[in-house]
């Protein structure tokens, strides 16, 4: 019985420092969507992307008929599914356009450079 004593009192500071490193994950995994928050600040001139003919191709589609599997299979192979196609694909966010965007990656080299100062 002394044994299972000496044992607990032994992982007590071992328990602590695992609950203190789980808070601490928890903490920087919380923080680290609020920093994503500030990665891309919007021009309010800006205004909304407009994706018209995405709208309007996919309005058509809803008051459609079910597409038939050739249908589909014609309408996927011309861009993005069946539903778009390749409406407004010069507009959407892809890695090729894309290329003046910081990574997570960069953002926390940083973020991890203001605070140690390097």
């Amino acid at each position: 019985m002394k044994n299972y004593h000496v044992i607990l009192s032994i992982l007590h500071p071992v328990r602590f420092i695992i609950v203190a490193s789980a808070c601490v994950l928890l903490f920087f995994s919380s923080a680290s969507a609020a920093f994503a928050i500030s990665s891309y600040q919007s021009d309010p001139q800006e205004g909304p992307t407009q994706l018209l003919e995405t709208q309007r191709q996919t309005d058509e589609v809803a008051k459609s008929k079910p597409l038939g599997l050739k249908e589909t299979q014609e309408k996927s192979n011309k861009g993005l599914n069946e539903v778009q196609g390749d409406a407004d694909i010069d507009k959407m966010k892809t890695p090729e356009n894309s290329q003046s965007s910081t990574s997570v990656e960069q953002n926390v080299k940083n973020l991890l450079e203001k605070v140690t100062g390097n």
